[in-house]
């Protein structure tokens, strides 16, 4: 079975666990319960996936109250054969390693959309210097503009830079 039908049958598999589960009560997030590792290692293992994979998956409401559901689930020979193109990733990444461009991020899911307001914050450097940091996260996919001169982190990006950002904070 090719890698993309693998992962197609491991989302819909995903989905139909989703819909099944819908009229049950939230299973418990606290303590030890690993319920959504086990959840995937079941799915994985019904796909013969004998290497494993990775499940990130998130419900967020913002500041400015907008609500994004999101998952994504890799098979580890996906990620680790010699097809998978790290160095491809780079740009993205790099985008995300600047202070100022974590701000910008931050200050745009908070509702602070155009560069005028972003100007308007202490610390952020001189209007070029902001619309430079702007160009960098729209060419990395972190952003992207909209109507009159707004800017917005993308739906699908959102759970996606909370995980980055969770995966980078020093583990206890």
């Amino acid at each position: 079975m090719e890698l993309e039908e693998r992962v197609a049958e491991l989302e819909r598999r995903l989905a139909a666990l989703e819909e099944s589960r819908e009229a049950a009560p939230p299973p418990p997030t606290t303590g030890g319960d690993l319920w959504a590792l086990n959840g995937f290692k079941e799915q994985l293992a019904g796909i013969g996936a004998d290497t494993g994979g990775v499940l990130f998956t998130g419900s967020v409401r913002l500041p400015t109250q907008e609500r994004y559901e999101w998952q994504y689930g890799a098979l580890t020979d996906g990620l680790l054969d010699d097809g998978g193109d790290w160095a491809a990733v780079a740009d993205s990444l790099a985008a995300l390693g600047h202070a100022v461009r974590l701000r910008l991020l931050r200050e745009i899911l908070g509702g602070r959309r155009t560069a005028a307001e972003l100007a308007e914050l202490e610390g952020l450097g001189t209007t070029g210097q902001i619309y430079h940091h702007l160009r960098q996260l729209t060419a990395a996919g972190w952003l992207r503009t909209a109507a009159r001169g707004r800017y917005e982190v993308p739906a699908t990006r959102v759970v996606p830079l909370l995980v980055a950002l969770t995966a980078a904070r020093p583990q206890a």
